[in-house]
């Protein structure tokens, strides 16, 4: 069975650090996620308790680091930093359009503003990996609703669904 690999954002990334659920992500069939070094400041830099979380995630697997330093990536990333995305926006984009890698990534204004540039992108949110999650045996109905709710209630991240049991 082929390896999808698959480049987060903070967008996504972080809503699962915040719940303690990054594992979640290493139990996906045949998915592996990589991150940027971009990806980790932007979670050094403002998201101190998810660090750790990451980190630990590192040391176990769940999720690698990757550089940009291909030449197309490099002056892709300097390209979109000009338009006035984050970095860590920036450089998972650049890898995904350079890579063809799909995208793991919530920000819609950013993915306007890509596609607006011409960038193709297969793109998956933090809805549709829960929704991977549960069809896998995962994670139960349930159990994604109260992830769903903790999120609403604690971390500012609102789904457009009442609940996951509306995908199945």
């Amino acid at each position: 069975m082929e390896t999808t690999i698959v480049i987060t954002d903070t967008s996504v990334l972080i809503n699962f650090l915040a719940l303690d659920r990054v594992g979640l992500l290493s139990r996906l069939s045949s998915v592996h996620f990589v991150v940027t070094e971009h990806v980790r400041a932007e979670i050094t830099e403002h998201f101190p308790e998810q660090l750790r979380r990451l980190n630990a995630a590192f040391e176990t697997g769940v999720i690698e680091e990757i550089s940009v330093t291909d030449i197309v990536e490099v002056a892709l990333f300097a390209d979109l930093t000009s338009k006035g995305l984050g970095l860590g926006e920036c450089s998972a984009i650049a890898v995904a359009v350079n890579r063809k890698l799909t995208i793991a990534i919530d920000d819609k204004r950013a993915l306007k503003k890509v596609a607006r540039l011409g960038y193709n992108l297969k793109v998956l949110g933090t809805e549709q990996l829960v929704v991977q999650l549960i069809a896998e045996s995962v994670l139960t109905i349930v159990e994604a609703d109260q992830m769903k709710d903790d999120w609403e209630q604690n971390y500012r991240f609102k789904l457009s669904i009442v609940s996951f049991s509306e995908h199945f």
